[in-house]
Formats: C-alpha cells, sequence, structure tokens
C-alpha cells in the first residue's frame, strides 16, 4: 500500500471515528490537475486527497497560535536556520507554505491548536516572522485526532523526511509503543503498515546505550546499518563493557575535534573501533593529538588530552617567541573543557 493510500485510510478513519460529517464549507481545498509523481507533487496530491474526504477547510494561522505536539519525531529545537534555508527561500519565493500543515484544536489550552505535521515549515515561518516577513502566515489544515491517530499520521510523512534520522524515529517509536500500543509491538507494526522486523530494528535502536550512541560525531549518523553489527552484543555484558569502554575515548576525540572545527570521526571507523573493543581485538593505537600553532602558522607544540578534569599540552621547540607561543596558549585553554569562558 502506498503512502498516499495509507495516510488517506489514517485520515478517514480517524474522522470516522470521531463521527465527523462536517458539510463541505467555503475554502475547501479544490482539486489540481495530475502532475508528475515527483516528491513534492506527491505530497500536495496526499494533502488535497485527504481535504477532499473530510471537507474541512485550510486556514492561515500565525506560528505563535500553535504548540508543537510531542509526539512527533521531529526534535524541533535541533532545527536551525542552515537547516531549513531551502525551505525557507521556498516560502518567501511562494508567500507561504503551499502544503498545509496539520493541527488539532486544544480547548481551553493557551495555543487554539497543536501542530501535528508540519515542524519544519512552522519553524521556517515563525523565523521569517521575525525576520522581516510578518506578512507570511502558516496554511494549516484543522483535524480531530486522536493521540494514536496524530502518531500514524505525522509518521507517514515523517517517512518521506530524509532529514529525520533513524534515531529520531528509533525514540519516537519507543515512546508510541508505550503510550499508544501497550507495548504489543505486532499490534503497533500492524497499524503504521510496518514489517514487525522493522519496527523490532528501531525500538531496539533507542535502547543503545548512551554511552555508544554519544561515540558518533552526533545520534542523527548513528543509522539502522550502522547500528545493525553492535545491537547484538549489546547483552554480553563482557563485550558491552569493553565496548562502552572504547566508546568513551572516542567520545572524548570526538568532543576534542569539534572544538578545533575539525572533521568527526565517521561513523563507519566508530563501528569498526567499537566491534574491535567488543571482540577483544587489539587496534592499533590511536592516541589523538592537536598541533598548535601560533598566528602566523608556526607549530609549537600539541594537545595530547583534553578532558573535563586535565588539559594536557606539550610544547616543543620552535622559532616562535614567548609573546606569540603565550597569546596561542590562551586560546587554546579557553576552548579546553575544564574551564567555562567566564573562568577564564
Amino acid at each position: 500500500m502506498s503512502k498516499r493510500a495509507i495516510f488517506d485510510e489514517v485520515i478517514a478513519n480517524a474522522a470516522a471515528e470521531q463521527g465527523d460529517s462536517a458539510p463541505a464549507a467555503e475554502g475547501t481545498v479544490a482539486p489540481r490537475a495530475r502532475k508528475p509523481m515527483n516528491f513534492a507533487t506527491r505530497r500536495l496530491d496526499t494533502f488535497e486527497e485527504a481535504a477532499k474526504i473530510l471537507k474541512k477547510p485550510a486556514i492561515s494561522l500565525k506560528p505563535d497560535e500553535v504548540s508543537i505536539w510531542p509526539g512527533n519525531a521531529r526534535d524541533y529545537s535541533a532545527l536551525t536556520e542552515e537547516r531549513v534555508q531551502t525551505l525557507i527561500d521556498s516560502l518567501v519565493a511562494e508567500n507561504g507554505n503551499r502544503i498545509p500543515v496539520i493541527v488539532r484544536p486544544t480547548p481551553g489550552s493557551e495555543k487554539r491548536y497543536e501542530l501535528i505535521t508540519g515542524t519544519r515549515r512552522h519553524w521556517a515561518v515563525a523565523w521569517l516572522n521575525a525576520n522581516n516577513h510578518p506578512e507570511i502566515s502558516l496554511y494549516a489544515s484543522i483535524e480531530d485526532l486522536t493521540d494514536e491517530a496524530a502518531f500514524r499520521v505525522a509518521d507517514i510523512e515523517n517517512r518521506e523526511r530524509e532529514d529525520i534520522s533513524d534515531y529520531e524515529r528509533a525514540i519516537n517509536y519507543r515512546e508510541a509503543l508505550k503510550s499508544h500500543y501497550d507495548g504489543v509491538q505486532r499490534r503497533m507494526a500492524e497499524r503504521l503498515k510496518l514489517s514487525p522486523g522493522t519496527l523490532s530494528r528501531y525500538v531496539a535502536l533507542a535502547e543503545m546505550p548512551q554511552t555508544i550512541v554519544s561515540a558518533f560525531g552526533s545520534p542523527r549518523d548513528l543509522t539502522l546499518h550502522f547500528a545493525k553489527p553492535l545491537l547484538p552484543l549489546i547483552d554480553d555484558h563482557e563485550k558491552r563493557q569493553r565496548m562502552e569502554e572504547a566508546a568513551r575515548a572516542i567520545a572524548e576525540e570526538q568532543s576534542l575535534k569539534q572544538s578545533f572545527d575539525e572533521a568527526v570521526i565517521q561513523a563507519s571507523e566508530v563501528v569498526t573501533r567499537l566491534l574491535a573493543a567488543a571482540n577483544n581485538v587489539q587496534a592499533r593505537a590511536r592516541r589523538q593529538k592537536q598541533s598548535l600553532r601560533t598566528q602566523s602558522g608556526q607549530e609549537f607544540g600539541l594537545v595530547e588530552r583534553d578532558r573535563a578534569t586535565e588539559l594536557m599540552i606539550k610544547i616543543i621547540p620552535s622559532e616562535s617567541s614567548i609573546d606569540e607561543v603565550m597569546e596561542s596558549l590562551r586560546a587554546t585553554i579557553e576552548r579546553a573543557r575544564i574551564w567555562s569562558k567566564g573562568k577564564v
């Protein structure tokens, strides 16, 4: 069954469960001529078909009238201008979002509505309103949905989104499994039209120890693909301990690289090192070092370790003056984790 058919089925069933028999209202989204089914057209067509089924009008809202439903997989706090720049440009060009977000009424709450789908669109419109485009509103379709139906609708849309990570989706599935399906994976898989095996892998990913997750440059790098060889080892107490010990060392290296704006260790290498540790394979020593240079580019030392309680610096002979070295050292110390900037 296609995502469009699943989406229509969820919305229609939710309306039936709510006893929705409202007549057609002015402003109902009109059907569009068929176009080639690329990504944008497919999603627009899905929303328009759903609107025809429900006969619900779309309305214009301001972002501050809408709260964010916590049951969505999207981490709203992680959105930035850089991550949604293409969408921002599109909203400016079209004077708003062409594909409506879905909201539901929240009587008695501080906000009039709660956002079910369209988190990026909400963030982008809010950003534009705060940055010289107050005229742009949020185009929204109002639906009466239970929490479980809202979760399924949001999940269907999120499957089209490549920028929602496997780990975000895994956490979302784990919480939904407890909240909506009494912990019964088979029931949840049937409702989501997912294979039980796929759902099981997502739930297992969500249970990955945080120590191991922290070894990756970002939790977004921990995909089902990279988690697959690690998950079977978690249940082995000794192997898990060795992996967690290696993960702590890798996390320190990642932090050091990030503090010097260097590329993080790739997920594939992280997995290789964790597997080597789990299987007690002696890996080649990888002592993390960072060269220290003066503003003129002259190397004068190395940072050999940067931990929360320890900064180890090695000074090597150079032609740099003491003043140049001290100036560069100060910048290094300010970036170290053992002091906050305000205490240096």
